[in-house]
């Protein structure tokens, strides 16, 4: 049995309180109005999805997400192994429904300079394409709408860790990392990402990983809402790995780019865990975007917003 990583959800504040804040998030970025989960193109079925529907302030589901507290898994390294400073919470003001269809995850300073932010994970852990199929993973999301000096350090991502990871958090990169939709210090572009082998080098090049990144098509990723997908294709021959920004591909991995104990490792397990979260600080895993580091100029309160994440198959 897995080990349980979080501790309960405590109680939502009190109605003023969470008036207060909506307010403050309304002044600083009205969120848009959420969409419903598309319906499958002719050939796929829906595998699992959430559309973040429930009253204001409400927690994601319960159902659907394991909340991740503190600095760092019980047993695994600190600061999530990033390096980031903040420390995940349960609390509404951080994490938690706008009532029109969204979730918000908020990065908070406090007085005494303290960065709180939230990280969730879907309890599935199972995700996989059949064999001969091909799995799509998909979220919509607004990064944080934060640019320049005031964006460094924030860090918000969407992305994939491999089941075993759990209970054990010691056999990373091997269990494979599959990142969706990474950002850094509010910059226009998206970052898709592998993480696999061992560490650091091996056939990923880690810790940075086997990346590629654009900037978002049409709008700004601060600006607006885009579709960020990834596919696991065991229909190919040889089988790939593909990231999209709003069904534009950007990135890909053949196996053939990796060798055979590698890939097994990565995919020869029983599947994968989605993610969500906004970091502040933090080794970024990509050269060309540096560190993520926030400054005086940071500023606090804006957040990522989800309109749905969900997740296909086909074959």
């Amino acid at each position: 049995m897995l080990a349980r990583t979080t501790a309960p959800r405590p109680p939502l504040r009190r109605a003023a309180v969470l008036a207060a804040l909506a307010a403050v998030l309304a002044a600083v970025v009205p969120p848009p109005a959420g969409a419903s989960v598309p319906p499958p193109p002719d050939g796929w079925s829906l595998v699992w999805s959430d559309d973040f529907d429930g009253p204001a302030g409400a927690p994601p589901a319960a159902e659907n997400w394991i909340f991740d507290i503190g600095h760092g898994y019980p047993g695994g390294p600190g600061n999530w192994g990033t390096g980031e400073i903040q420390r995940y919470t349960a609390d509404p003001a951080n994490i938690g429904l706008d009532g029109a269809g969204n979730l918000l995850i908020t990065p908070l300073r406090s007085a005494s300079g303290e960065w709180t932010s939230a990280r969730i994970e879907t309890r599935r852990a199972d995700f996989k394409p059949p064999d001969g199929g091909i799995l799509r993973i998909e979220g919509r999301i607004r990064m944080p709408d934060v640019v320049g000096a005031q964006a460094e350090g924030y860090w918000p991502a969407f992305w994939a860790l491999g089941s075993p990871y759990r209970g054990h958090y010691q056999n990373w990169p091997a269990i494979g990392e599959f990142d969706v939709m990474e950002n850094v210090n509010g910059r226009n572009h998206v970052w898709g990402v592998l993480h696999c082998g061992t560490n650091p080098g091996g056939p990923c090049g880690e810790p940075s990983g086997l990346g590629a990144g654009r900037a978002c098509p049409r709008a700004p990723c601060q600006a607006a809402m885009h579709t960020y997908g990834f596919e696991w294709d065991r229909r190919a021959a040889p089988n790939e790995l593909r990231w999209y920004v709003d069904g534009e591909p950007f990135h890909s991995v053949s196996r053939s780019r990796l060798d055979a104990a590698t890939w097994e490792d990565m995919t020869g397990h029983g599947g994968y865990f989605l993610l969500l979260n906004v970091a502040m600080g933090g080794a970024f895993p990509d050269g060309e975007a540096g560190h993520a580091t926030p400054g005086p100029a940071t500023v606090p309160g804006r957040p990522m917003i989800v309109d749905y994440v969900a997740v296909w198959r086909s074959g």
